[in-house]
């Protein structure tokens, strides 16, 4: 991909430019309508693309990030100079071949790897918008991505993947262009988000918001940063990413770097020792505008509309290719979510498939070493491949 845009990476303490890939201004021509009423016009959204586009221009998989995720699937990511959230599942001869296939991922809006966000420049003023951004919706995240489809060129998308609040926006690919995808599979993943991760996801704003650092959203004017508000918000959602058997063998009530208490608020036990390392590392790579802005976006989305749509309702006639899964220990999306999903599915006679993972490494075993899954998504691009005709 060609290179040489840079966004700023205002994290923390760290002011500098970044060089990143792909930037396209969107709604050029007329204004995008957002759900909340607001309107946005030559917007950016960053993207990544993998492999080659083929000739037929059918070989194309849209994968779509979580909720703190970004565009950087494989390689090395230009903020953490880590590799990419999803290195062990995409590139050449892996599940997802870009050897086969072309891979797009879109940092959504409302986040901050380049796309439109709460940190970028508001015009009008010359400040970053802050609280002044305006209310997104995974609906907004979607369709700015088919958005993003006709800039390349893509009527119609092989296969659409994504986990967590990817899923929620698979779901709403599925929902709201069904002639514009073959295949679908939401990992992980609800309809709607519950009453209990409405709870979590308030807890991590207040923690953000109670940080006097946080300036009331106008933390770069200030030349502040809400540090320590973010990283709590970061370890009370890790804690949900994972299982409590997964803690327990990986950390259980082992000291860390000592072999006695010190009756004092240090990180005596490992696991708080690794908590503390999660929030810190995060807010290294992320903005807490837009972990406030995309908390907001995943709770607002409910595809039953509040209970006044049914899910049948929602995906009558859909003949799309589903492959939903879940995974055992997974308490923050469960398997119930997904087989109501399913259940909805089969009563519109879709043709869905539904895999439940058995392991213990919580909700987040699809970015983690779990064989079953990979073999399982695997087939499942494989085989629908076959029926769509994708060499």
């Amino acid at each position: 991909m060609a290179m040489g845009n840079t966004i700023k990476s205002c994290f923390g303490a760290n002011y500098k430019e970044v060089e990143i890939g792909e930037i396209v201004r969107l709604a050029k021509d007329e204004p995008f309508t957002l759900e909340c009423g607001e309107n946005i016009s030559n917007f950016p959204l960053a993207f990544q693309t993998y492999g080659t586009l083929n000739a037929k221009r059918n070989n194309a998989i849209l994968l779509c990030h979580a909720l703190s995720g970004d565009q950087y699937l494989c390689g090395t990511h230009p903020v953490t100079g880590k590799t990419g959230w999803w290195d062990r599942m995409v590139g050449p001869g892996k599940p997802i071949d870009t050897d086969r296939y072309f891979v797009i991922c879109s940092n959504v809006i409302g986040s901050c790897m380049g796309s439109f966000g709460p940190k970028e420049i508001n015009p009008a003023t010359g400040q970053p918008y802050g609280l002044t951004f305006p209310f997104i919706t995974v609906g907004d995240m979607v369709r700015t991505q088919a958005l993003l489809l006709d800039y390349l060129g893509i009527e119609k998308l092989f296969c659409c993947i994504g986990g967590s609040m990817g899923g929620m926006q698979v779901l709403e690919w599925a929902a709201s262009f069904p002639e514009r995808l073959f295949a679908a599979a939401p990992i992980a993943t609800s309809t709607r988000q519950s009453a209990q991760n409405i709870a979590f996801h308030e807890i991590g704003r207040q923690a953000i918001m109670a940080d006097p650092d946080w300036c009331e959203g106008n933390y770069f004017a200030e030349r502040k940063y809400p540090a320590k508000g973010l990283a709590v918000a970061r370890m009370a959602a890790h804690v949900t990413y994972l299982s409590e058997s997964m803690l327990q063998q990986k950390f259980g009530r082992n000291l860390q770097d000592r072999e006695h208490y010190t009756y004092g608020f240090d990180a005596d036990f490992r696991v708080e020792s690794y908590l503390r390392h999660q929030g810190v590392s995060f807010v290294e790579r992320f903005d807490a505008n837009s972990y406030l802005y995309l908390t907001r976006a995943a709770s607002y989305f409910d595809l039953t509309q509040g209970g006044r749509k049914k899910l049948t309702d929602v995906f009558a006639g859909t003949k799309i290719r589903y492959c939903v899964v879940s995974f055992t220990s997974d308490w923050l999306y469960s398997s119930v979510e997904s087989r109501n999903l399913v259940r909805a599915l089969n009563a519109v006679a879709a043709n869905v498939s539904f895999t439940e993972i058995n392991t213990d490494k919580g909700h987040d075993s699809f970015l983690l070493d779990v064989p079953e899954f990979d073999a399982a998504l695997g087939g499942f691009i494989e085989g629908s491949a076959s029926l769509y005709g994708v060499g």
